[in-house]
Parts: structure tokens; C-alpha cells; sequence
């Protein structure tokens, strides 16, 4: 485990460093407007003013199936006004070897945390008639691309050599499939950062560990031993980066935005997990941000005020610690370093969260949905 909290400074990776807008590629589990959803609205603000380059969106299953998660992200990027420059890429569906089977054996010897499981607490859809629309509609005439996520990522870290960050909002799958299949990209790849892990909190779906690790350890467990730069975002400090009424408030009452993305935050977001005990019922009601934040970390990495170095391993072994990420202060066999994230500046980025999901639909991003259309 994370053991004293030492300070160190982030800085800006030599690789990324000349680079005006940083190029990403965005491997989430995605929601319409959940964590990984707003990072993407927020993605396409920061793309439309040239702060960022979004190169694509790779999708593997983890808060739900693939098939209902690229279904929810083709209308993203259709609603975003995006659909041509970031294309959608469908990855994973299954965890390398974390299956049904063995998370039952889990729950059954040591029950705990608070039961969220993700894709596996629902049905797999069969087909896209399984598949279930977003509140305003599924995508009109955007698609999935042909090529898989892995190879996708492959390509474009080879085309971009030193030069691509890859956020990790969801579990690893795709990203070790890529690295599996294409070994040469790993000293081309810029930067991971992630939201995942645990470190000196509990975790959430177990006592132990977090949800996005916890879904594919093994997957997690190969990615975080590649030789090149980590910056780890865990529930430590997205414990301590809270939505509150206020926050939401600026959101759902953005005078400056179109409607979609304010309306569809209110019906998705304002009454909580259970839809009774939310924002709009509680006011003392909060939630985490989780994935927004790697998001920022890319723009600006003092946002995160402070950092410690660990060495990262993450325990595969079938029982009450699958999935737990351990972090040594020093040195350990076969492990790489990582920048381990543990406080933000809460002010500054939720001007920055709110800025980007209430700013109106760029001029340039209308301009170019118009002519696909």
C-alpha cells in the first residue's frame, strides 16, 4: 500500500512538451453522461479551441456491455456535432480472464464494498435491438469503424510516435490487447493516465479494490508494468472531487448553452443511482467526478497540487484482494514508476468542468456536423 506522502512536482513530459495541443486517445467505458460522457462533451470544447487533438474514442466493456457502450458513444459524437474528426472504435468486450465464474467465487467468500459490478449486473445485449437509446435519441447515420481498438490505438501512437496520451477511464483491456498484439508501440507511446486503483482509501466495488482495475486485474496488471510514463488518478483524490448543488447547478443552468447537454445532465444525473435521491431532491446530495479529471491533468498538469511516486502492481490472485493496486515507495522487480495523483485544485477545475459542459456548440464543430449531415 501507498505508504508517507511525499511531495513532487508534475511537470509536462519531455515528448508532450513542444506539442500545442496535445493528441489523445480516449479508452473509456462509455455513458452517455456519465464520467466518461462529460469528459467527452468537455474533450470537444477544449478540440474546438485548439487546446487539444481528440484522435479517437476506443470503447471496451466495463460499466456496460460494448454493444450498448458504442451505442451510447455513436450518439456522443453525433450529438457533439464531432462524428467526423474522432471516430468510435469497438474493443473489448470480455476481461482477459476475470469472468462471471470467478467474481461469483469472490462475492461468495468475501462479500463487500457496495456490489457495483457493471456490465455483469445486466444482461448482454445479442443485438443492436437489445440496445437502449439514449434519452434523445440513438445516433442518425454515425457509425462504428471498421477497425478494432487495438489495432486502432496501434496506428496512431506509430503515426504519432512520442506524441500520444492515452486516457484510461476504463478498464485496461484494450490498451493490453494493443500491446499484446503490436509489442513495438510501447516506447512510442507519450504518457497513460488513468482513473483507476486505490491506494490508502477503500475501494468501491470491494473493500479492496476499485472498479475499473477490478474488471480486468490481469489487463491492468500487464499495462501498468510497461516501460513507460504512468500518472495514476485513484479514488484518493477522486474521493476528495466532489459534484455538489452548487456545481450542479452551474451546469444545469448554464445560460450559455444550447440545451442538450444541460438537459440530458439534469435527467441523467439529478436524481441519483436510485432516481429518488439526487440533486434535484437533496441538497446536501454529491457525487465523485472521477474520469474529468485525467482530462485536465492533459491541459494542465498543475491542476494536481499534489503527487507521490510509487511503483505499481496489481493482485490478480482469485479472492479478496483480485483486483487490489498496490504502491511501493521504492524500487520493486518488474515494476515501472507512476506519478500517484492525491490532491486537486477543487476551485480551478470545477470552473474549468463547468466552463466546458455549459459553453455553447462551437461555430467550427456546427459547421462541419452540417456538411456530414
Amino acid at each position: 500500500m501507498i505508504m508517507a506522502c511525499a511531495l513532487t512536482l508534475i511537470g509536462t513530459p519531455p515528448a508532450l512538451a513542444a506539442t500545442t495541443a496535445p493528441k489523445i486517445i480516449i479508452d473509456s467505458d462509455f455513458g452517455t453522461l456519465n464520467d466518461d460522457g462529460q469528459l467527452l462533451a468537455i474533450a470537444a470544447q477544449l478540440q474546438a479551441r485548439g487546446r487539444i487533438e481528440v484522435l479517437g474514442l476506443t470503447v471496451v466493456s466495463g460499466n456496460k456491455w460494448l454493444r450498448q457502450e458504442v451505442g451510447d458513444a455513436l450518439k456522443a459524437v453525433e450529438r457533439l456535432g464531432i462524428e467526423q474528426q474522432v471516430g468510435v472504435y469497438a474493443g473489448a468486450n470480455l476481461a482477459l480472464s476475470h469472468d462471471l465464474a470467478t467474481i461469483r467465487e469472490e462475492q461468495r467468500l468475501h462479500p463487500g464494498g457496495d456490489g457495483y459490478l457493471g456490465a455483469w449486473n445486466w444482461p448482454e445485449p445479442k443485438s443492436d435491438a437489445d440496445i437502449k437509446a439514449p434519452p434523445d435519441g440513438p445516433a442518425r447515420h454515425t457509425r462504428v469503424r471498421d477497425q478494432h481498438a487495438a489495432d486502432f490505438i496501434a496506428d496512431s501512437v506509430r503515426r504519432h510516435p512520442g506524441q500520444v496520451t492515452i486516457l484510461a477511464i476504463g478498464p485496461l483491456t484494450n490498451i493490453a490487447l494493443a500491446v499484446r498484439r503490436h509489442p513495438d508501440i510501447v516506447p512510442l507511446i507519450a504518457q497513460i493516465i488513468y482513473m483507476g486503483g486505490a491506494f490508502d482509501v477503500a475501494g468501491n466495488t470491494t473493500p479492496t479494490a476499485e472498479f475499473n482495475w477490478w474488471f480486468d486485474p490481469e489487463a491492468a496488471r500487464e499495462v501498468l508494468r510497461l516501460p513507460l510514463r504512468h500518472v495514476i488518478f485513484p479514488l484518493d483524490v477522486t474521493n476528495t472531487v466532489q459534484i455538489d448543488k452548487q456545481v450542479y447547478d452551474r451546469v444545469v443552468n448554464g445560460a450559455a448553452r444550447d440545451g442538450i447537454i444541460a438537459r440530458l445532465f439534469k435527467q441523467l444525473n439529478g436524481y441519483g443511482y436510485d432516481g429518488k435521491n439526487g440533486f434535484e431532491t437533496n441538497p446536501a446530495y454529491h457525487t465523485d467526478v472521477w474520469d474529468t479529471l485525467t482530462l485536465a491533468y492533459v491541459v494542465d498538469p498543475t491542476y494536481a497540487t499534489r503527487s507521490v511516486r510509487r511503483w505499481i502492481d496489481i493482485d490478480t490472485t482469485v479472492g479478496a484482494n483480485n483486483g487490489r493496486s498496490i504502491g511501493y515507495a521504492t524500487a520493486q522487480p518488474g515494476l515501472q514508476p507512476a506519478t500517484v495523483v492525491q490532491r486537486f485544485d477543487n476551485r480551478r477545475f470545477f470552473d474549468f468542468y463547468a466552463d466546458g459542459l455549459t459553453a455553447p456548440v462551437p461555430v467550427a464543430i456546427n459547421a462541419a456536423s452540417s456538411k456530414a449531415n
